[in-house]
């Protein structure tokens, strides 16, 4: 039985570089399974996510009659906290402890803060349900309740990621960072994934007392999760350096991360593909449930196959990417995926097609799922080993304002046709496809910038052969 055990894992170890993406950035200093287990912290962020994108703007939306736009609001609540990524990612980078730590400190907030979040979320729901004492109590308190726990959830997931980020990078080799960054995003797809399926089966069977349940064992499991990904991960600093010199400037350290003209076009880039891949996030489920009358469990498993298309993309761009193909011309393939993604999308209503609305969503995780992983690596490839967590927080900042932006503006958009009863040629689809269409003219704007990026670089692209 040893023998045989023994062979399984020798083949398997084989394997795994030629199958799994990530599988060689593993090293006797940094196992696989410690890897893994520092990624945790993502699956909790993705189980965020699928939360407030995914299964509570649904209900929100439908089931409680709340306004898109508010809900689409709410839910962009947490780009107030988004700017101070880089900050964060900064402060994280030069923090001096009397532990020892720089990074455990900011994940442990932000632990905190996600926490706090998803505790009071579902008193605010009670409130807007309106059911059992909660009924005479006044909206703007269930109003105001969730759009503090949203708040609370968004900040506590930028602090996780942005620090946990640097953390994974501080312990991989300079050759192997971009490698090990994916392979956190990865876990992040498969949190979502898993999270989407669970929150689809607990949900088959609606009721507002079955949604409470739900978040409340996620509130649990993300503090589960993130104490098991933090424990005895970072190596405390015996001897924390001087704290009497003067610290580091974030102005000066800013500066150097962005000095030149294509640092600043790399971060417009992002903002660019992040509207035009984010805009929906909000609108996908809703038009789900009343275009093609799909159910509430039916909806929340479309965050699954959203969140498989980018782990698809995401692990393909991380193969060929190790080749030294260049990231941003990567990105242009995803933005460039995007675009007939969105007009299946599009066309799924007057077809009345569910399944290619279906097939439409996963390539839109999968153009999302090149680009994000193209742009990343072009971010980590320009930042110097001492500002990891700043250019990580940069690229996050940039890219979750973006998407917070996209996903109020195409709330408050498919709101303003509903206002004015633009609803004429393609009756209620016709607000969804307004943001459709305009998702599709970000993604253009994307490809115009990045084309000047490839032609300065004059650098030949890698073989795109991934066998």
């Amino acid at each position: 039985m040893n023998r045989i055990s023994q062979k399984a894992i020798q083949g398997w170890a084989s394997l795994g570089p030629k199958f799994l993406p990530f599988a060689d950035v593993a090293s006797e200093d940094l196992p696989l399974s410690r890897l893994l287990r520092l990624s945790l912290f993502q699956v909790s962020v993705g189980m965020a996510l699928v939360l407030l994108i995914g299964t509570l703007n649904r209900v929100m939306i439908v089931e409680l009659g709340v306004p898109a736009s508010l809900v689409g609001v709410m839910i962009a609540l947490p780009i107030l906290f988004a700017p101070f990524r880089a900050i964060i990612g900064f402060k994280s980078d030069v923090h001096t402890s009397a532990l020892g730590w720089r990074r455990v400190p900011f994940i442990w907030r932000g632990t905190m803060l996600q926490f706090g979040g998803l505790a009071i979320m579902p008193f605010a729901l009670l409130v807007l349900s309106g059911q059992g004492q909660a009924a005479s109590a006044p909206v703007w308190i269930g109003y105001l309740g969730a759009g503090t726990a949203f708040l609370l959830v968004g900040a506590g997931m930028h602090m996780v990621q942005t620090v946990g980020l640097a953390l994974a990078t501080d312990l991989a080799p300079p050759e192997d960072q971009p490698n090990v960054v994916g392979l956190m995003y990865v876990m992040l797809l498969i949190g979502m994934i898993v999270s989407a399926l669970l929150f689809g089966k607990a949900l088959e069977n609606f009721s507002p007392g079955r949604l409470i349940q739900v978040i409340q064992a996620s509130a649990v499991a993300t503090l589960v999760l993130n104490v098991l990904a933090l424990w005895k991960m970072e190596a405390r600093n015996r001897r924390p350096r001087d704290v009497t010199g003067p610290a580091p400037e974030f102005a000066d350290s800013w500066q150097k991360l962005v000095r030149g003209s294509q640092a600043m076009r790399r971060l417009a880039v992002v903002a660019l593909g992040t509207l035009g891949f984010g805009m929906a996030d909000v609108l996908l489920e809703p038009y789900g449930g009343q275009v093609l009358a799909l159910s509430v469990a039916d909806t929340t498993k479309l965050t699954a196959m959203l969140a498989g298309g980018s782990l698809i993309g995401f692990a393909l761009a991380s193969r060929v990417l190790s080749r030294g193909f260049d990231p941003l011309l990567m990105a242009g393939y995803g933005a460039l995926v995007g675009v007939p993604a969105f007009a299946a999308i599009c066309l799924a209503a007057p077809l009345d097609w569910p399944l290619l609305f279906v097939t439409g969503t996963t390539l839109v995780g999968f153009g999302a799922g090149l680009f994000g992983h193209g742009t990343l690596t072009a971010t980590m490839r320009m930042a110097p080993r001492e500002q990891i967590g700043l250019a990580l927080g940069a690229w996050g900042a940039v890219q979750a304002t973006s998407a917070g932006a996209g996903i109020a503006l195409g709330s408050v958009l498919r709101d303003i046709m509903l206002a004015l009863d633009l609803e004429t040629g393609f009756g209620a689809a016709t607000p969804y496809l307004a943001v459709y269409v305009l998702e599709i003219l970000f993604l253009i704007a994307a490809l115009a910038v990045i084309a000047p990026l490839l032609m300065r670089s004059n650098k030949p692209a890698a073989d795109l052969r991934v066998s």
